[in-house]
């Protein structure tokens, strides 16, 4: 590692910086450098209540993929779930939403707006929550 990655590190580890995980693999990438300590992986696990596979992982990593995302962990490439309004059918909910509501209500509930929605064929389903969050964002 270089100087300036020590000084990194160090750094994430005196000022508790970032989560848990990365300051754990701060701590187990400057134990683990050849030219600070050199402890072994067993001692690291030991230290930072780890298990010793757990270190191993980090020193592949850092030698396979380098220095950032060993520090940082690996970014998603997309969203764990698809969205299932996209812009155009976000904006047919609010303008709903804005319109009166069916005759025989005093308001829209998000449960009526759900039906709504699916029954205009926005989409082919939609649950009250999705429909709760789409708005919220308007708000």
């Amino acid at each position: 590692m270089s100087e300036q990655e020590r000084e990194e590190l160090r750094g994430i580890v005196r000022r508790l910086s970032g989560s848990s995980q990365k300051v754990r693999r701060a701590n187990i990438l400057l134990q683990a450098d050849a030219d600070g300590p050199a402890w072994t992986d067993k001692q690291i696990a030991q230290a930072y209540h780890c298990r010793s596979k757990t270190v191993e992982n980090v020193r592949q990593r850092l030698v396979e993929r380098g220095f950032r995302e060993t520090l940082d962990g690996k970014r998603r490439e997309a969203a764990p779930r698809q969205k299932v309004l996209d812009g155009k059918q976000e904006a047919k909910v609010i303008a709903t939403r804005l319109g009166p509501p069916p005759s025989g209500y005093a308001n829209w509930t998000l449960r009526l707006l759900a039906r709504k929605v699916v029954e205009l064929e926005i989409v082919e389903s939609v649950s009250h929550q999705t429909v709760m969050r789409t708005l919220k964002k308007t708000e």
